[in-house]
């Protein structure tokens, strides 16, 4: 026999999971701004955090709610928690997505003649971590979330590598420091963005297995 919580639970999911896809759609956005240097693309991306707000609100009242009115037993209980924890990761990669955004059109506005290629290969791997931490929700399984925590070092070896050659080119190449400094920051947070699906992952952990293995990463 259902359980009321259980068609509740449902929902929390899938209006997560619908978050998670805006999520998606502002980094894929936010990516093809910068790899096609076009500016409406990073318009665009405004319009989808909007959502991503609306978003976040809707779940998290809706999570209220379901503690408030069906006194959820253990499993029950880490599963909201860990969804809270989750939205709240996810409003804030949709925040990462406008910065980026927003310093793209300013490098763009500055200059045509600067080189995205290490920011778009960094990119494509916080795409994959992004989208792997969402289906580890998805398919709520411990193994793909253990696979996105061992992405994060790629994420942070490709983030050194920007910060190291930025910082040389800006001593030999000061008229660039400007636009060197803007690329930093796209790298950082790209990094965040992988810091959060790394969140993600390891809720989805907590929320199968009730242990919590923040600073202990994957093979905890």
């Amino acid at each position: 026999m259902e359980r009321t919580i259980d068609a509740q639970l449902e929902d929390l999911k899938n209006l997560t999971v619908e978050m998670g896809g805006q999520v998606e759609k502002a980094l894929q956005t936010t990516v093809l701004g910068i790899s096609r240097r076009d500016p409406q693309q990073f318009s665009n991306v405004h319009k989808i955090e909007e959502l991503v707000n609306d978003l976040q609100i809707k779940i998290d009242n809706a999570c209220l709610e379901v503690l408030a009115k069906q006194g959820p037993v253990a499993k029950d209980l880490r599963l909201i928690l860990s969804i809270i924890k989750i939205n709240t990761d996810l409003e804030r990669m949709g925040d990462q997505c406008v910065n980026i955004a927003h310093i793209g059109r300013e490098v763009l506005e500055r200059t045509n003649n600067i080189s995205f290629q290490d920011i778009e290969q960094m990119a494509t791997t916080v795409k994959k971590m992004v989208k792997a931490a969402l289906d580890s929700f998805v398919k709520m399984n411990v193994t793909m979330a253990r696979e996105v925590l061992l992405m994060d070092d790629e994420v942070d070896s490709l983030r050194n590598k920007i910060f190291s050659e930025s910082t040389a080119r800006m001593k030999i190449e000061p008229a660039q420091i400007e636009n060197l400094l803007d690329l930093i920051l796209i790298a950082r947070n790209l990094e965040r963005l992988g810091d959060h699906s790394t969140n993600i992952a390891e809720d989805v952990i907590f929320a199968l297995t009730g242990k919590d293995i923040r600073h202990q990463g994957a093979g905890a």
